[in-house]
């Protein structure tokens, strides 16, 4: 079990960055993995603090997508440098390339996310596209994270929204979990009732939120980020991505590889989730509510993905990761998809 030894969440948390190194007793050289957006945004401040504040040398390099072949620049420049540890300062793509790298050069990374669309910030997973397609390995845990909610607040509403879609799927995440162990289908995996509690709670407290969300509310984007990263412990607790990834994110993986344009991982999960809860029996309305007054899409509409392309997916999704056995079972029909999606007025 890894977890994160330091959290920081304030703001201009940023600043603590050197503290924070010091807590950990990290030493020697620094790197900062970070892309061309967030490099002026916080790339760059985090370098000149880590330099000011006794980290010489600290280096920063630019990753352009979340790819393998990234990962492995970012290696080959680590051991150029000699690092000792790395810092993954942007959005999703930052931080789980700096989570495999560090973990293949067996070194320590924290977390420096700049935005709040998913739940990577603190998990044990990196999400990667390989031979273009989304793959999800196993990864260490941030020895440390900072969350600048100033930082956080100016990203794009979207993002933040998109993250509220990630951690309320989880509750179709956990009913598929506690489904796979009643009907002994779990093929070799543990299940946690501690994890699943955490990330079941971790969506009910984002719920219970919503009535009290204003897009530039600091105290709002404490509680995302905090349910985030609940949801990224309750995996490494896990041991798997299990208590935070079922069924709607197998349906969100699918529509990535059939759009045309696919939506931000956290709307698609947290539309998803709306169609899952329904197969499941559970209050998939209160999820759709929760979603639309968040400001996040309940339908193929907002998402801006066409009807054919949800249907298609809802068929094929029980394709991605078939040894992990959620609601869909052997998969759906193409009738039964529709008449999901027209129940649930996803189309």
């Amino acid at each position: 079990m890894q977890l994160p030894r330091n959290i920081v969440i304030d703001q201009d948390a940023i600043n603590e960055i050197v503290n924070v190194c010091n807590d950990l007793k990290l030493r020697g050289r620094a790197m900062v993995i970070t892309g061309l957006n967030t490099k002026k945004i916080a790339g760059e401040v985090v370098v000149g603090l880590l330099s000011d504040g006794g980290y010489d040398g600290t280096d920063l390099i630019e990753v352009l997508s979340a790819s393998m072949h990234e990962v492995e620049r970012v290696k080959g420049r680590a051991n150029d440098i000699d690092a000792a540890f790395l810092l993954g300062v942007g959005g999703g793509k930052c931080i789980d390339i700096a989570k495999l790298a560090s973990t293949q050069l067996d070194i320590p990374f924290l977390s420096v996310p700049t935005t709040a669309s998913h739940d990577g910030i603190a998990s044990s997973r990196a999400s990667l596209i390989q031979n273009g397609q989304s793959i999800s390995m196993p990864a260490q845990a941030p020895m440390g994270i900072v969350v600048d909610t100033k930082i956080i607040a100016s990203a794009p509403y979207r993002l933040l929204a998109s993250g509220c879609g990630d951690i309320i799927s989880n509750y179709a995440a956990v009913m598929d979990w506690r489904l796979a162990k009643k009907l002994g289908k779990l093929h070799g995996a543990d299940y946690s009732e501690y994890a699943a509690t955490l990330s079941w709670m971790a969506a009910q407290i984002l719920i219970d939120a919503t009535a009290s969300i204003k897009p530039d509310s600091d105290e709002f984007v404490r509680i995302v980020v905090k349910a985030l990263i609940s949801s990224g412990v309750a995996m490494s607790i896990a041991g798997s991505s299990r208590p935070a990834s079922g069924s709607e994110h197998k349906f969100s993986h699918a529509l990535d590889r059939i759009a045309s344009k696919p939506a931000l991982h956290g709307e698609q999960c947290g539309v998803g989730a709306i169609m899952m809860m329904y197969l499941h029996g559970g209050d998939w309305q209160s999820i759709r509510d929760s979603l639309k007054q968040i400001g996040a899409p309940t339908n193929s509409k907002e998402l801006g993905i066409e009807d054919k392309y949800i249907i298609e997916a809802l068929v094929r999704a029980h394709e991605i990761r078939p040894e992990r056995y959620t609601i869909l079972g052997d998969g759906l029909s193409r009738e039964q998809a529709e008449e999901l999606a027209k129940a649930t007025k996803v189309v």
